[in-house]
């Protein structure tokens, strides 16, 4: 697919999108593409909805720098593109610290975004120690960028995908591109707190899917259960998943995925009919 940008006021942000129907917009978790949605964009689009896929601040074909990474940030990056594409009210798809984004334009705009899938949702304000001691190395010449993909490799504890040696060489070779590591290693630390303090104030309705064997979490279920009361969602457990169950486990979370979208067009041809 060609990759459009969407110009703003601090740079560009690389996107691109397939299908038509109601907007779905797929946000990658830090340090990774928006190609970590390769599996699962084609099954939505299959179903009947145009999906547009982004790169987060910093990474992909997305500007390498920027001002601020901060979840509000982003969080102002994914309601720009809504708004750019006046395909809204949109479902938005977030991994990890993108999840938190996703909260935060719920709250901000809630007439943009009509629903919340959180993927493995990471949201309280500071990051775990091991991942801050991960990233602190990748800046350590020669061995950092093993560290990093080794790490990154752990994530797939059970199955990992059949192209991880392509995909990982993508993210090795973009991570070597001028201003990517300083990108990532100014977001790991870039304020969480904003998804944090505004995750009681959520309407929208939300999903939330988190990998039974997920390191990133001392207990997975928990975590999730605790983000789920929070936002006033339901969770669904892959459990033998690790930090990304849309990668690994992709006929699995799909049809979690799609029922999840489909519950909206019935309530919207409800409200149509009354």
């Amino acid at each position: 697919m060609t990759t459009q940008y969407l110009q703003l006021r601090d740079g560009k942000i690389a996107y691109e999108e397939s299908g038509s129907g109601p907007l779905v917009v797929c946000v990658p978790g830090m340090g990774d593409l928006r190609g970590e949605y390769r599996y699962l964009v084609p099954q939505i689009v299959a179903a009947g909805y145009r999906v547009v896929s982004m790169d987060l601040r910093g990474h992909g074909e997305t500007s390498p720098s920027w001002p601020d990474y901060s979840v509000g940030a982003v969080g102002s990056d994914v309601l720009a593109l809504i708004r750019s594409l006046d395909a809204g009210p949109a479902i938005v798809v977030g991994t990890s610290m993108a999840a938190g984004a996703a909260v935060w334009a719920a709250v901000g705009s809630p007439e943009w975004v009509a629903r919340r899938v959180l993927l493995v949702p990471a949201l309280p304000g500071a990051p775990p120690p091991q991942i801050i001691l991960l990233y602190a190395s990748l800046s350590i010449p020669p061995w950092g960028h093993s560290v990093g993909l080794s790490h990154f490799s752990s994530l797939f504890p059970t199955n990992p995908p059949q192209d991880y040696p392509e995909y990982s060489a993508r993210l090795r070779a973009n991570l070597r591109q001028p201003g990517r590591m300083e990108a990532l290693q100014r977001m790991i630390f870039a304020s969480k707190t904003a998804s944090e303090e505004r995750l009681s104030q959520v309407g929208v309705p939300a999903l939330v899917i988190m990998g039974g064997k997920d390191r990133d979490f001392k207990d997975p279920e928990a975590e999730a259960r605790w983000v789920a009361q929070r936002v006033h969602a339901r969770y669904e457990m892959v459990p033998e998943s690790g930090h990304y169950p849309h990668v690994e486990f992709p006929e699995l979370v799909a049809p979690l995925v799609l029922a999840f979208l489909q519950e909206l067009s019935a309530e919207v041809e409800q409200a149509y009919v009354a």
